[in-house]
């Protein structure tokens, strides 16, 4: 019956919406040995459990600059065209295999030159992996849609370049631009020209926002970047001052008070690229349970749920609804509103996402509800 929680099998069953989800976040363990092996590359262990559990422990630091350390490790193989190609071949596979119907799968092509490869070679090196990914899913009756989004860091200097480099691409699955990177003291300022010449181009962007930082840099990735979502986005949370909690309503949302902020975000329905595991992991906030998606949805924010770095944070987008239902109490109903919100804002064109709802998501979530499994 709708509305009643649900376990994780029935979960992996029901089709997902990914919308933040990193390449080099999300490295099959038993690939990085192989290639780091290849390359005389030493890892911290000698197979694949040791190995998962040593990025999930090291991830789990408690700030954005210690999960962000881990990256040299999967970074360390990403260089080569092959790799890339597999690596994205990989993870392909693994979302069709965990029920992703639609995905967009992010990168930093200046972070794949190391070895050599210029960074359109980056790009056609993933869009090959991607699509022999898709031809993969199909073959084992799997329907998947990625895209590409490419990013550039907060932190370097060639934003513009990356911005021009996805409108180069636009027409061969990259269908949008990402910043990423430290948030504090690295504004989207520094990046203005990267910005107004995607705007020019009418061509999406979303910017990692309110993940380590307050709700101002949210605003900052609004009105300067021009994003039209915002990756994390939690710490909008910080501009709504919620009412006391009662037993019908624990989280206080109906007295809740919004800052011009909190106000902007929730009327324009700017979606939030919420990433719970890795929120909990980077120390913006204390547990699954206490997380401010559940109050941002309880708003009515347009909340998306969203895995991050798989590797990093031990999990896939199943795990990460799972943990909602089982810490969050949250319903078939939050699933399939969450689902739709992703859905709708992906970067695909209206016709797409239309033909997405309809055709998979809503009967998916049917099927399933009447107790049967999709085809």
């Amino acid at each position: 019956m709708t509305g009643q929680p649900l376990d994780a099998g029935t979960i992996a069953e029901l089709p997902k919406v990914l919308l933040h989800d990193h390449l080099d976040g999300g490295v099959r363990p038993s690939t990085l040995l192989e290639l780091s092996d290849a390359q005389g590359l030493v890892l911290p262990a000698d197979d694949a459990e040791g190995l998962a559990s040593w990025f999930v422990t090291s991830a789990a630091a408690g700030s954005l600059e210690a999960y962000l350390a881990t990256f040299d490790r999967t970074l360390a193989v990403m260089q080569s065209a092959d790799a890339l190609r597999r690596i994205a071949r990989e993870a392909v596979e693994d979302l069709a295999a965990d029920g992703v119907v639609y995905a967009e799968q992010r990168y930093a092509p200046e972070l794949h030159v190391s070895g050599g490869l210029e960074p359109q070679q980056v790009v056609d090196a993933v869009t090959e992996g991607v699509e022999e990914g898709v031809a993969a899913a199909a073959g084992a009756g799997r329907r998947i849609r990625v895209a590409q989004v490419l990013t550039a860091m907060r932190t370097g200097g060639n934003a513009a370049d990356v911005a021009r480099l996805a409108l180069e691409n636009r027409l061969r699955g990259v269908l949008g631009f990402d910043l990423a990177g430290a948030e504090a003291g690295h504004p989207p300022s520094r990046h203005a020209a990267a910005f107004r010449t995607l705007r020019y181009a009418s061509f999406p962007v979303t910017v990692h926002a309110g993940e380590a930082a307050g709700a101002g840099s949210v605003a900052e990735a609004l009105h300067i970047a021009g994003a039209i979502r915002i990756g994390h986005g939690v710490h909008v949370i910080d501009d709504v001052v919620l009412g006391e909690p009662t037993e019908d309503d624990p989280w206080g949302v109906e007295k809740a008070r919004f800052g011009d902020i909190a106000h902007w975000v929730r009327d324009q329905q700017v979606p939030l690229e919420v990433c719970p595991t890795s929120n909990v992991h980077t120390g913006a906030t204390p547990s699954i349970a206490q997380h401010p998606v559940t109050p941002l949805l309880r708003l009515g924010f347009a909340v998306t749920v969203n895995t991050d770095n798989r590797l990093m944070s031990g999990t896939s987008l199943t795990q990460e609804l799972a943990a909602l239902v089982e810490h969050a109490g949250w319903t078939r109903d939050d699933l399939r509103d969450v689902t739709l919100t992703a859905a709708w804002n992906g970067f695909i064109h209206h016709d797409e996402r239309a033909e997405l709802v309809e055709d998979v998501i809503i009967p998916g979530f049917t099927e399933r509800s009447n107790g049967r499994h999709r085809a």
